[in-house]
Order: C-alpha cells, then sequence, then structure tokens
C-alpha cells in the first residue's frame, strides 16, 4: 500500500461563499449609482422619492396640529389686547388666522395631488414661502409699539413658545422651520440688545441659543426621519428581491417538476419496449449457450453467447433498478404488506449470493436471534433491501474478507437487520454521495465492478416506505456497516388459540349439520406495545 504524500497546508477560505462576493459588489455598485443619480435630481441632496415622503409627512403634521396653532393664535390676540388697542390685536388675528388657512388649504391641496419631481420643488418653495409670511406675523405683532409695557419674561416666553412650536411642526422640512422661527428670533433678539443694559443683554443671548438649539432639534428629527426612510427603502427593496428571488425559484421547481414527471412518464413508457427485446436476448442467448439444438462449430461461439446473456442480464437488472426509482420519487411504489419473517429473509438473501462470496474467498456470519416474531411489511421489498446491501458489501470486500449479517431486537422493541463487512470504506464527506441516486464514491469509480449507484438509495426509499431507519457507518480501510431497523409497530405478535366456544359465540356456523373439526384459529396482530427481549439489542 502507498504512503500519501504530505499534503499541503490548507488556506483558511472566508467565511462568505465566493459566489456571494460578486452579487454584494453588484449591489453595492447598483446603491451607489442610485444615490448619485438621487443626488443629481434632488434639490435637498436626499432621493426625489425622500422629498415627496418628507413634504407629505410635512403637510400631514402641519394639518394634524391646526387647532394647536389656531388655540396659540386666538390666546396670543386675547392678550395682547389688553396692551394694545383691540382692533390692532384682532386685526393681527385675523391676518395670522388668514395666513395658517393658507397652509392648510395648500396642504390639502398637496396631498390630493399626484407626485412628480417638478410638482416637489414647486410646493417646497410653497411652503417655505407661507412659512416666512407666518413668521412675519409673528414678528409684526412683537414689534408693535403697545407692548413695549410687556415684561421682558412674558416677551421671551412667548417667543420660546412660538420657536418650538414652529419647529416641531415644520421639523420635516428645515428650511421651513428656520423661515417661520429666525424673523421672531431676530426680532426679540435685536429688541433686547438695543435696550442697552447687561441683563436685556443676556436675554439676547439666551433668545439666540434657543433658536440654535431648537433649529438643532429640527434638524435632528429630520435626519431621524430621513433615516427610517431609508431603512424603510433598503427594506422594501430586499423584499423585492426576495419575491424576485422566490418567483425565479419557483419556476425553477415547476421546471424540474415538470422535468421529473416527463422523466417518470418516458421510463414508464419505455419499460414494455425495453424489456421485450431483452427478453429476447436473454432467452436466445441461453438457447446458444447451452447448446440446446447443438453444439457449436467454434467453441468460442459458446463464450460470446454467455458474455451476451450475462450483458442481458445486468442491463435488465439495471432497467428494474431505474423503473423501481422513479417509481419511489414518484410515488407510485405501493406495498404489498403481509407477515414476512425478516430471519428467514436474510437467510435466503444469504444463500443465494453464497455462491459469489464464495468465489471470491469471503466467509458470510449469520447472527440472528432466535424465535423473533414476524413484521408486517412487503416481502419483496424486503428482500431487496437485504440483496443490494449483501452486494454491496460483497462488491468492495477484498478476497479473504469477512461479512456478518445480523438479526434481531431494537432497544424499542423493533427488529433490525444489520450488514457489516472489511471493505475499503467510504469518507466521511461521500457518505451523502453514495445515498444520492446515481452517487458513487471514490472507491467504487475506482472499483473494477462499477455500478449505476442506485442500490443504496433504493435500499434507503424503501425502508424510509416501512417507517424504519437507515444508518450508514464506515471507516477508511476498516469497513461498512449498514443498520435498517423497522419500528415497533411493525412487529407482530401472535393472539392465543380461540376456544370452539368462543368462535361460536362470535358467529353462528353457517351449515349447522356439519360437525366441528375441533382445529383450533391461530391469529396473528400487530403489536401495540413493543415487548423487549432477552438478546442482542441495538
Amino acid at each position: 500500500m502507498s504512503v500519501p504524500a504530505d499534503k499541503p497546508e490548507v488556506v483558511q477560505l472566508p467565511a462568505e461563499p465566493p459566489a456571494a462576493a460578486p452579487v454584494s459588489n453588484r449591489r453595492a455598485a447598483q446603491q451607489r449609482v442610485r444615490e448619485a443619480r438621487d443626488r443629481l435630481t434632488s434639490t435637498s441632496g436626499t432621493r426625489p422619492a425622500f422629498d415627496q415622503e418628507l413634504l407629505r409627512q410635512y403637510a400631514q403634521t402641519r394639518i394634524s396640529a391646526s387647532y394647536v396653532v389656531m388655540l396659540l393664535v386666538v390666546a396670543t390676540g386675547l392678550l395682547f389686547g389688553i396692551w394694545m388697542p383691540p382692533i390692532s390685536a384682532a386685526a393681527w388675528t385675523c391676518g395670522i388666522l388668514c395666513v395658517h388657512a393658507a397652509i392648510m388649504r395648500n396642504c390639502f391641496l398637496f396631498l390630493a395631488e399626484p407626485s412628480s419631481p417638478g410638482a416637489t420643488r414647486r410646493w417646497r418653495t410653497r411652503f417655505v414661502l407661507l412659512d416666512l409670511l407666518y413668521g412675519l406675523c409673528w414678528m409684526a405683532i412683537l414689534v408693535h409699539p403697545a407692548l413695549d409695557a410687556v415684561s421682558d419674561t412674558v416677551m421671551m416666553f412667548l417667543m420660546l413658545l412660538v420657536v418650538a412650536v414652529s419647529s416641531m411642526l415644520a421639523a420635516n422640512l428645515p428650511i421651513a422651520a428656520l423661515a417661520a422661527t429666525v424673523p421672531v428670533t431676530i426680532t426679540i433678539a435685536l429688541d433686547f440688545a438695543l435696550s442697552g443694559t447687561f441683563d436685556k443683554y443676556v436675554l439676547a443671548a439666551l433668545s439666540l441659543a434657543a433658536e440654535g438649539y431648537f433649529a438643532l432639534l429640527a434638524y435632528r428629527l429630520h435626519s431621524t426621519t430621513l433615516a427610517t426612510l431609508e431603512a424603510r427603502a433598503e427594506k422594501d427593496a430586499l423584499i423585492g428581491e426576495l419575491e424576485q428571488a422566490k418567483a425565479i425559484s419557483d419556476e425553477a421547481r415547476y421546471r424540474a417538476e415538470a422535468a421529473n414527471v416527463a422523466k417518470s412518464r418516458f421510463l414508464a413508457q419505455m419499460s414494455h419496449e425495453l424489456r421485450t427485446p431483452l427478453n429476447a436476448i436473454l432467452g436466445f442467448s441461453e438457447v446458444m449457450k447451452s447448446e440446446i439444438f447443438g453444439a457449436h462449430a467454434v467453441p468460442v461461439y459458446k463464450e460470446y453467447s454467455a458474455d451476451i446473456h450475462n450483458s442481458g442480464v445486468h442491463l435488465l437488472n439495471l432497467i428494474n433498478e431505474i423503473l423501481d426509482l422513479s417509481r419511489i420519487e414518484a410515488g407510485r411504489y405501493e406495498l404489498n404488506e403481509e407477515a414476512v419473517a425478516l430471519v428467514n429473509v436474510v437467510a435466503d438473501c444469504h444463500h443465494l449470493l453464497k455462491l459469489r462470496a464464495s468465489s471470491r474467498g469471503i466467509s458470510i456470519h449469520e447472527v440472528f436471534e432466535q424465535d423473533m416474531p414476524k413484521i408486517w411489511g412487503d416481502e419483496r421489498a424486503i428482500r431487496q433491501i437485504v440483496l443490494n446491501l449483501l452486494s454491496n458489501a460483497i462488491k468492495f470486500t477484498p478476497q479473504g474478507g469477512e461479512i456478518w449479517l445480523k438479526v434481531g431486537w431494537t432497544a424499542s422493541g423493533g427488529q433490525y437487520l444489520s450488514v457489516k463487512d472489511t471493505g475499503s470504506g467510504i469518507p466521511e464527506d461521500e457518505i451523502p454521495i453514495v445515498l444520492a441516486s446515481f452517487g458513487q464514491g471514490s472507491n467504487s469509480i475506482k472499483s473494477a465492478e462499477q455500478g449505476a449507484g442506485l442500490g443504496l438509495p433504493i435500499a434507503k426509499s424503501l425502508v424510509d416506505m416501512h417507517g424504519g431507519t437507515f444508518t450508514l457507518k464506515s471507516k477508511l480501510r476498516i469497513g461498512t456497516e449498514v443498520i435498517v431497523t423497522f419500528p415497533p409497530e411493525r412487529v407482530m405478535s401472535a393472539l392465543a388459540p380461540m376456544a370452539e366456544d368462543s368462535i361460536a359465540d362470535e358467529a353462528p356456523p353457517l351449515q349447522p349439520e356439519t360437525p366441528s373439526t375441533g382445529v383450533t384459529d391461530q391469529r396473528w396482530r400487530v403489536r401495540q406495545k413493543p415487548i423487549m427481549s432477552a438478546g442482542t439489542g441495538l
């Protein structure tokens, strides 16, 4: 046996699969191109769709807070009516309410109008101008000469209230918030600064600081809203990609299912056409091989006839395996269930393949549990399972090797069969391959007796149809063991013989004059509860 050379150092690859890198790079490039295009076509540096949504939220916020603004204006007019002429206070109140009504009307018109980049730019300018007019209205009353007698505290409180409300309402449009609050703040700050006292200087500085604070707060609210919109847009894009990928996957699955149905139909239709000429080939080749009608003139023809017959048998077995697998995959394989003695089936299969194993110098050992009850299953399917497993064991066991056949009880009360050999074994990473349809491991490919790779998949599918488990254990240069278990529900137990009186009580005889023979009735039932047996347990 040759010693394998030292393996080169394995380089740790990144966790991300290679195919995922181009996808992420392409998505990032598309994102950069889209952002650049949006910045070029937007007036605020964001996406046009975001500009539209921000304006929509601005309009909805102004509409929802319209009564609050009206209450603030009316309360201010009533308060200032104490120090200024009532007519002037009423005129200012009516004027600013008209400006507020114009803002509300434009908000409703904007929400009712379909969105477009040109309309968004136009509405944005209109809202900024209306907020500027709203701020100038507040500035007009704050510089009224009749309010010189109002205390600085009242004026400062009113300024902070107006700035706070306007900043919160116009936070989704920061320029409009500045347009509504800067005139009021500058008016109050200049009024305090022109007084010439230290206290008024402090109040002027506090006014400017309050304006900066609320402007920053409005900008942060705007940034938060914009980030929420971007996250929602990214989520929508991901959902769109997932839906597109799902549609592609569904279409591929439908095509695969259609191809599988077409394959099954083709195999079902071609089974008769393939088997009919094979039967003729097998029949005539067997006649020529056996020299029934006389000896061949050339002895080599007899060998050729035997080769033709063996090849036909191999081809027929291959066709049968493919048809069985196609029926199992299509769900058309029906189990013909009956009471089956698992030990007898395994012993019969051993007897069939004993000559083949002996010709290769392979010893087969039987380890059977005695007095095991029958199981409820398809005898033909169970026989095919055992033949496939035993054939594989013989095929991949070298000359002079050994095979163990075991049949016994499982720990849960079911029955199991095990086929263990001393062959070359299967690498752990190739076990899923050999269990797949037409899958072959490296040892099978190197072997002189190559097969179609259908034995193990068919056996596993038949075991699954019986509700059992199929376990394959293997180690390189040590051997392979396949364990098949049948659940306790399929194990049968014998009922006690029925007495003649019980039979007469259950069903009256059809012919009373016929004398009873006195033969008891032996019946079977499927065990409802597993019974444990002393002996081999799995």
